[in-house]
């Protein structure tokens, strides 16, 4: 009896023997080896392990990348006094355990580091938000300050062990207690804006009216100049005809322009009283040419 019994707590002290000097590390995890608190290696590969039981102690840290999410914080623009806003910057950290030893002895845990960490994100983007407009932050300079402040903050927290990854914004917002005055003042600046591109856009239109205008103008003159032009080359040529035709047969000549004269005055409904002895009807009683 009493040797079973000492066979039992032979075997009892076996296994806890054993199950001190094994360990595991999960694929996701790090550790490293302590050893009555001294540091004797970094284990990174998973699987099962093995330590001198009782004596040495393992410490176990995320391999993967972690997300630090903290609740919106309040910072101020840059710019003119007046111009200064008071903006609530949602943002997030994603970083990683680079080197779990100066890790343990500098932060210890996570809950630390992550007190670190965003302490220092804070501070990196107070100071680069402060540099800028709201405009400025919202429009063109959103990622290059993100990426100067991650690129800060990744130098900082080196000491701690950690890699920051990025660092970005999942939201930029205005305090609810002045968006309705801010976005006022936005509209008031939108129309006004507007306004001036309207009378830009009047201006442009007054001018290309009065340009065409004068185009207009000196089309017309130039074509009037042209037709008075052609009229009196017309006038000249039928004046050389006319006298060409007199000179060839002054009586024709007469004859034809007697009776142009006729067509012009006579079927009207004017009442005119000539002589039967006037010269203007001299044709209509003699029509013969030759007498």
């Amino acid at each position: 009896m009493r040797k079973a019994v000492i066979i039992i707590v032979v075997v009892i002290a076996a296994l806890i023997v054993i199950a001190q000097s094994l360990y595991t590390v999960d694929m996701t995890q790090q550790a490293i080896i302590l050893q009555m608190g001294e540091y004797r290696g970094t284990v990174t590969e998973p699987g099962l392990h093995a330590k001198v039981p009782f004596i040495q102690s393992v410490e176990r840290f995320e391999k993967r990348v972690l997300v630090s999410d903290v609740a919106p914080t309040g910072y101020l623009t840059g710019g003119r006094e007046m111009e200064k806003k008071k903006v609530m910057v949602d943002h997030v950290t994603r970083w990683r355990i680079a080197d779990p030893l100066l890790f343990y002895k500098t932060v210890h845990a996570e809950i630390g580091a992550i007190a670190r960490l965003q302490h220092i994100v804070v501070s990196e983007l107070r100071d680069e938000l402060a540099k800028y407009s709201l405009a400025e932050i919202i429009s063109t300079h959103r990622r290059p300050i993100m990426e100067t402040v991650a690129t800060r903050t990744r130098e900082k927290v080196q000491e701690f062990g950690m890699e920051v990854i990025d660092v970005r914004t999942k939201r930029i917002d205005l305090p609810t207690e002045v968006q309705g005055s801010v976005f006022d003042r936005m509209r008031s600046e939108r129309e006004r804006k507007a306004k001036e591109s309207r009378a830009e856009g009047e201006e442009k239109a007054l001018k290309t009216r009065a340009d065409a205008d004068k185009e207009k103008t000196i089309i017309l003159a130039e074509a009037y100049e042209e037709s008075q032009k052609l009229k009196g080359e017309g006038d000249a040529e039928a004046t050389r005809i006319y006298a060409e035709a007199f000179n060839k047969d002054p009586e024709f000549y007469h004859f034809m322009r007697s009776l142009e004269a006729y067509e012009n005055f006579l079927g009207g409904k004017d009442t005119l009283v000539l002589g039967t002895d006037s010269e203007l009807f001299r044709y209509l009683e003699s029509p013969n040419l030759e007498e």
